[in-house]
């Protein structure tokens, strides 16, 4: 039987390789070799979407009755009026309007799907998109020394005694931040060409062999002399099986971008029962600081992107939404006033966004005060008024049953916010 320990060891192996396309080759024989009758039950998945590069939250779901920034935004203000130049915003509530590319959004929001966090950031100031992002994926913003994620500190907490590869599986090109630490994780974002990478090992950064025998054989001597060569050959076999022909369900149609095709893969895996418990996946683009448009331009397309992937992924899931939530994070927000290039700039607090049948959804929470320059963090930003933490520990521990909040976000001691049905 393969082992977890056959697979990786301490979390630093990731299995890795170039292009997009369906779930590799091996992994999809992996789920066949490891799927003994009753071994794996359906376990419940958490999907975690990085957007890398700073969200304009004010832009995705707009505080539109707000005249203080109708004034800070001259030319990207957006409003629900259905007279206004452009696509208007989707009411939500009357107050809040979810961005017109966001459409996909729309209907899980007013079915109680879907919940929206505002005013949701970090604690630590930083405008730094690699100490933000180092400090949300961490899960200690106040730590720069800490060594593993958040995300694998929750794979130690879930707490199977039947191990599988594929309990935490990142659809990235390399090991994110959240992933790094002790318990086993894998990275992977390729058909059947991949290499071999052992996080912290120079000396095996970039391995490639033209069989596992072969990789076994030049890393027997010590790199990975703990794993099994038996989960090596059963790899050699498992790469061989073609998912390329894989049909969604529901007539589900997913974006051909780098999110739409890790979106698929994780259903893919999801659905083949091979106790996948913790996903992840990124999308880029966020950072505008010049020409961001409005109803069109580069924020347009990539929220359009962001909600066809995760309503595609979600219409997938078809009779599976029970065990499946998504959860999306960015490392913070952008400036109340734009800028002179026709962007925003570097700013505090953002918005998120969480689907599925366990959360409190049809409601924007978190608190948002009016945008006048005297609630304006250092006179500028939206004011972070929901530390992420608050936000990430609730929805593991309702979707996940994690209920050990202190392990997941040490040196943190505040309190949920009711995004998740009790």
């Amino acid at each position: 039987m393969i082992t977890r320990r056959g697979f990786l060891k301490a979390g630093g192996l990731a299995v890795f390789g170039i292009g997009l396309g369906g779930v590799p080759n091996f992994v999809a024989q992996a789920a066949a070799q490891i799927k003994a009758p009753g071994l794996f039950k359906r376990r419940k998945t958490l999907v975690c979407i990085f957007q890398r590069g700073a969200m304009d939250g004010l832009m995705a779901v707009t505080p539109f009755t707000d005249e203080h920034l109708r004034a800070a935004r001259p030319t990207l203000f957006m409003s629900a009026a259905k007279a206004s130049p452009g696509k208007p915003l989707i009411d939500l509530d009357g107050k809040f309007g979810l961005h017109p590319s966001m459409a996909g959004f729309a209907n899980v929001f007013k079915e109680g799907r879907l919940g929206i966090v505002h005013g949701i950031g970090s604690p630590n100031k930083t405008r730094s998109h690699f100490d933000a992002q180092d400090y949300m994926e961490s899960g200690t913003p106040f730590n720069k020394g800490t060594s593993s994620g958040w995300l694998n500190r929750a794979v130690g907490l879930l707490g199977h005694d039947t191990a599988t590869p594929f309990q935490a599986v990142s659809l990235t090109s390399s090991l994110p931040r959240s992933f790094y630490g002790d318990n086993p994780t894998l990275a992977l974002s390729n058909l059947s060409d991949f290499n071999i990478q052992v996080k912290g090992n120079p000396a095996g950064a970039n391995m490639a062999s033209q069989s596992f025998e072969d990789l076994y054989d030049q890393t027997a001597q010590g790199l990975l002399k703990e794993t099994s060569k038996d989960s090596f050959e059963a790899m050699n076999v498992l790469k061989k099986l073609d998912t390329k022909n894989y049909v969604p369900a529901n007539n589900a149609r997913y974006p051909n971008s780098a999110l739409g095709n890790s979106l698929k893969q994780i259903a893919q895996l999801i659905k083949m029962d091979v106790g996948l418990e913790v996903a992840f996946a990124e999308s880029g683009g966020w950072d505008t600081h010049f020409n961001q448009g409005t109803d069109t331009g580069i924020f347009a397309r990539n929220v359009n992107d962001l909600s066809e992937s995760i309503m595609a992924f979600w219409t997938d899931m078809g009779t599976l939404h029970d065990d499946v939530t998504v959860m999306t994070m960015t490392e913070f927000g952008r400036t109340v006033k734009q800028n002179g290039t026709g962007g925003t700039d570097h700013g505090r607090a953002s918005c998120n966004f969480i689907l599925g049948n366990d959360v409190l959804g049809g409601k924007v929470h978190g608190k948002m005060d009016a945008l006048a320059p005297e609630n304006l963090e250092d006179g500028r930003d939206l004011a972070v008024t929901t530390d992420f933490r608050s936000v990430f520990s609730e929805v593991a521990d309702k979707h996940l049953n994690i209920n050990k909040d202190g392990v997941l976000f040490p040196e943190w001691d505040g309190q949920h916010i009711g995004v998740m049905r009790t």
